[in-house]
């Protein structure tokens, strides 16, 4: 077995180097725009609090106890621009206190971020999709505020999120109780993002996508009011809503499709039937038609050769405001599902699955800080990850925020203090200082701009 002599040397070493490229991101967020609304307490600002708190979320640490272990580093302090860094009951204590005004100001500071930084929102097919669903995150065996039973069967939170273009940017992520039904109060959450959306996209085609929890002639209406306005405006806004078939009769539905001669055979025991209708819905006194795509598949024999006794029947529709056709509708809304993928690093890349309050207040106001988080990191990785920087893994559009965090946060480096300047020395690792010198340079050059 080898033997290492060891030693402790006065050289400062972190394993968090990329936290000076968060630091970066959220001068471009002007997070201090806060400390108006909320003067400083104590030795630190309150943006700085916030500051503190989001930078352990982009090492996946949400624990407050977390900061704990950067009270005495040099290089958090210098890295987010900060005098002191705080202790794990102080930064509970003020984040819980003023959860509501800090809440307040969070989504513009994603919004900002992405605008200054040039973020890049590409569209899928001629349109940027805006992707609203729920998830739920399991919080049980706990006492917190709100946690209720979930569509899923667990005790915990059902938030709603919203994420834009093909590189899964967050523009609306809120805590929600877990009884809560997803359609619920979701019209002001669509009041709240849209604006967000119409600001990020100038020029572009958006395409909103949602699944059957949102059939509701409440939305519907919403949505195709907000169709309304942007074409005023010159601008295209387009919408699809998966349609919920509760309390449809299918033998009805397989008896009007065989009327009207839309089944086609794919295989042996298989026929499909594809039906464009409009169909007038309601909302208060207004009512309105709305094109409903129909797809009704029948199978006699099942995937295995199979045969059945009796014919097994699968319903299911989409509302739309698309011009397309039937199998161009249901392909777009099948790329739907790729936003699971964002829910799924929010509970574990940022560990945001158990919320470390026990209060809902400050809860949400924790997972509007992820979202400033999501993003940081998602801009990190569609800059420094992909394209000429890409490291040595398969080509992707996009880089899953756990393979940020690897790359670039937990970056080894000596922190040097030399002649009034700041270094990092990251030795004999390949090209990483590169793609560190172009982010840092990107982001500063952003900075400057107006």
């Amino acid at each position: 077995m080898a033997y290492f002599h060891l030693k402790q040397s006065t050289r400062h070493l972190t394993s968090t180097a990329g936290l000076v490229l968060i630091g970066q991101c959220l001068v471009l967020a002007e997070l201090e725009r806060l400390d108006l609304r909320l003067p400083k307490r104590g030795k630190i600002t309150m943006s700085g609090l916030v500051k503190c708190y989001v930078a352990l979320l982009t090492l996946g640490k949400s624990d407050f106890e977390a900061i704990e272990a950067f009270r005495q580093d040099a290089f958090l302090r210098e890295a987010l621009g900060l005098p002191w860094v705080p202790g794990s009951v102080w930064l509970r204590q003020q984040l819980e206190a003023h959860a509501a005004v800090i809440r307040d100001s969070t989504d513009d500071w994603s919004v900002r971020l992405l605008r200054r930084s040039g973020a890049p929102v590409t569209a899928d097919d001629g349109y940027v999709c805006l992707d609203v669903d729920t998830f739920v995150m399991d919080n049980s065996g706990t006492q917190k505020e709100c946690v209720g039973r979930t569509y899923q069967g667990v005790d915990g939170y059902t938030p709603i999120a919203a994420y834009l273009g093909n590189e899964g940017w967050c523009l609306g992520l809120e805590l929600r109780p877990g009884v809560q039904h997803s359609a619920l109060e979701t019209h002001y959450f669509l009041e709240r993002v849209l604006p967000r959306v119409a600001a990020l996209t100038p020029g572009q085609a958006v395409l909103a996508r949602s699944d059957s929890g949102f059939d509701s002639a409440r939305l519907l209406f919403q949505q195709d009011d907000e169709r309304r306005t942007w074409a005023v405006q010159g601008r295209t806004f387009e919408y699809l809503v998966k349609w919920n078939p509760r309390r449809q009769d299918v033998a009805a539905w397989a008896a009007r499709a065989e009327a009207a001669g839309a089944f086609v055979e794919s295989r042996p025991g298989k026929r499909t039937a594809l039906l464009d209708l409009t169909v007038e819905r309601a909302w208060g006194k207004d009512r309105r038609p709305f094109r409903l795509v129909v797809s009704l598949t029948e199978r006699t024999i099942d995937k295995h050769g199979q045969h059945l006794l009796l014919p097994v029947y699968q319903l299911e529709g989409w509302w739309t405001s698309l011009s397309e056709t039937p199998e161009q509708v249901i392909r777009r809304y099948q790329r739907h599902g790729t936003h699971e993928q964002f829910h799924s690093e929010i509970k574990t890349d940022l560990d945001l699955e158990r919320l470390p309050s026990g209060k809902f207040d400050c809860n949400d106001l924790i997972l509007h800080l992820g979202m400033l988080a999501y993003n940081c990191l998602r801009l990190l990785g569609q800059r420094g990850l992909t394209g000429a920087f890409a490291p040595v893994r398969h080509p992707a559009k996009r880089r899953r925020l756990k393979t940020v965090l690897q790359e670039i946060i937990y970056r080894a480096a000596q922190f040097i203090r030399r002649a009034r300047q700041r270094w990092l020395d990251f030795g004999r690792t390949g090209a990483i200082a590169a793609v560190f010198a172009t982010l840092q340079e990107d982001l500063l050059t952003a900075g400057q701009s107006p």
